[in-house]
């Protein structure tokens, strides 16, 4: 079996109560969140003067990293999918405002008005297709798109990801990319399987994008979230649980005289009224530039 949650089912319906109450009751789990959380708030590179941000937490759970955003004197607001996840939160009186939603179909909130987004491992589960009508690439316009319009200018959005091959990192990096933003990846541990962590980092603005070697004394332990690989090529990330891609019709041979003479004749055959053939029948063209 995957160790990868979101290739088993939807978060909405993984993230049941029994799994939201396991995953916020684990010392390992909540270690690591706090860790990966002030990760995503240093390199948020939010201004030393001591005034409070308004920050936004993308797939906020039962709020475990929004707990660092409090305890660095952040307001905050939370969102996620997963209704248990969020009545776990309720539950542990967080101090952020909570949402229920699903980030693929857009944010919804009111434009310039969030300082700051992070993110912790959340971002990848817009590319499975959980149900017919969703379509990864869409899914991931709406959320970019939405997320660029509420941040205010100039604001950086950082998300820490694991995307499951090169694909996947590619799809998630160009759509950010054509929402407007700038930026790119900071990579922890870039040489280690297990320690490795890729951070989407992402401004309000365009800026220049790459992709950037991050620290190398951060330690931690391999979480569940953290079963990265040798990436190979691949097509975007689809589970088995999901409805494959119709595959495009083309006509490799092009449309050369013969068939043309071929579609004229099938016309006639039907009564339609079709010009006689001649030399310049399908005959090629010059361009005009």
């Amino acid at each position: 079996m995957s160790n990868r949650p979101e290739l088993l089912a939807p978060p909405e319906i993984f993230y049941d109560e029994t799994e939201a109450r396991k995953y916020t009751s684990s010392s390992r789990i909540v270690e690591i969140q706090a860790k990966l959380s002030e990760r995503a708030l240093e390199l948020l590179a939010l201004p030393e003067d001591g005034v409070p941000r308004f920050l936004l937490d993308i797939g906020c759970g039962s709020g475990l990293s929004g707990e660092t955003l409090s305890e660095n004197g952040h307001h905050w607001i939370g969102l996620d999918i997963s209704a248990s996840m969020l009545n776990v939160a309720v539950e542990r009186e967080v101090e952020g405002d909570l949402l229920l939603g699903d980030m693929g179909q857009g944010l919804g909130l009111r434009s310039g008005v969030i300082d700051g987004a992070i993110s912790i491992s959340a971002v990848q589960w817009l590319c499975n297709a959980d149900k017919s009508s969703h379509e990864p690439r869409l899914r991931l316009k709406a959320f970019f798109g939405s997320l660029y319009r509420c941040l205010s200018r100039g604001a950086r959005a950082v998300f820490q990801v694991y995307p499951e091959n090169i694909a996947q990192r590619e799809l998630i990096l160009r759509q950010a990319l054509q929402a407007g933003f700038g930026g790119g990846l900071v990579v922890d541990y870039p040489h280690s399987t297990k320690k490795r962590k890729e951070f989407l980092v992402l401004t309000c603005g365009p800026v220049q994008t790459s992709i950037q070697t991050g620290k190398n004394e951060y330690d931690e332990s391999c979480s569940e979230d953290d079963n990265s690989e040798d990436e190979e090529n691949g097509e975007v990330g689809i589970s088995d649980r999901n409805r494959p891609r119709k595959k495009r019709r083309t006509n490799k041979q092009g449309k050369g005289r013969e068939w043309v003479l071929k579609k004229k004749e099938q016309s006639r055959r039907k009564g339609n009224n079709v010009p006689a053939d001649s030399k310049y029948t399908a005959r090629k063209r010059k361009s005009r530039f």
